[in-house]
């Protein structure tokens, strides 16, 4: 029973989710009220991503990822990584004059992995548990804070930019939150997920792997920033989507494989 409401507990997360957003909208638009904006925003942005995180969570398996690293990977990954990111990509545009996509795509897929590792040493500290399914829901959280954050700053300058045009800011939410799950949350947790299988059983092999990931999600992102249209957005969430389930059900087996295994007992928390 308790399997069976952990695996829809995403439904609910999303329902209430859209339930305070239409609330809140409605709201805004009964009162014409500014300060119902916020709330908008933050309800618009994180509705979606924060829904597939349950779903994804809910399918690595037995053993789950501390609440406590979930909301720290998502916070402070988002926030890290944001600001990590948006830094490198303006010094690197002051230099270069021109700032290439590839290049947005590799410094951003490496600024989402610097929580995901600093959790890595922690969690092994402390549990001596490195499962790859960890390291796979960690990165999907790391990923949502930072899609998250990213879908707040559009939606606040479509808000400038349309001169508080609410049916705007609605579009730049509804665009960005749908596709957010087939974006940066996917890309993340696929890299991160191949991280901590490279760090639970190294071997040239696993680091090849590793490598090939972080490769293939900066492809599909360059992608996603240059082709523009929904059938590119389509293809290209496909993949990304259908990647990351293949790796979260093979992640899942060599968790089950492996308890109790050479990697030790992971404990319940």
């Amino acid at each position: 029973m308790r399997d069976r409401s952990r695996r829809w507990a995403w439904l609910g997360v999303l329902i209430t989710g859209l339930i305070l957003y239409v609330v809140v909208l409605r709201t805004l638009v009964h009162t014409q009220n500014p300060n119902f904006v916020p709330a908008l925003i933050l309800l618009g942005a994180t509705v979606v991503p924060l829904s597939f995180l349950t779903f994804a969570q809910a399918r690595t398996g037995r053993w789950e990822v501390p609440a406590s690293a979930l909301v720290t990977a998502a916070f402070f990954g988002g926030v890290i990584g944001i600001v990590v990111a948006g830094t490198l990509e303006y010094n690197t545009l002051r230099g270069l004059g021109v700032l290439p996509m590839v290049l947005v795509a590799v410094i951003e897929e490496s600024a989402k992995l610097i929580v995901p590792v600093v959790l890595l040493f922690w969690i092994l500290s402390r549990h001596q548990r490195r499962l790859p399914s960890d390291g796979l829901i960690i990165g999907v959280a790391s990923g949502m804070g930072f899609a998250a954050l990213e879908t707040m700053g559009y939606a606040f300058t479509a808000l400038l930019s349309s001169q508080g045009n609410i049916g705007d800011v609605e579009e730049t939410l509804f665009v960005r939150g749908l596709t957010s799950p087939a974006g940066h949350t996917a890309w993340t947790g696929l890299t991160a997920g191949a991280l901590w299988a490279l760090i639970a059983a190294p071997s040239g092999k696993r680091l090849v792997q590793f490598l090939l990931t972080f490769v293939g999600a900066v492809a599909l992102h360059t992608c996603w920033d240059t082709f523009s249209g929904l059938w590119a957005y389509i293809i290209l969430g496909l993949i990304s989507l259908g990647w990351l389930f293949i790796e979260l059900a093979r992640y899942r087996a060599f968790s089950e494989h492996t308890l109790g295994g050479r990697f030790g007992q992971p404990v319940t928390v």
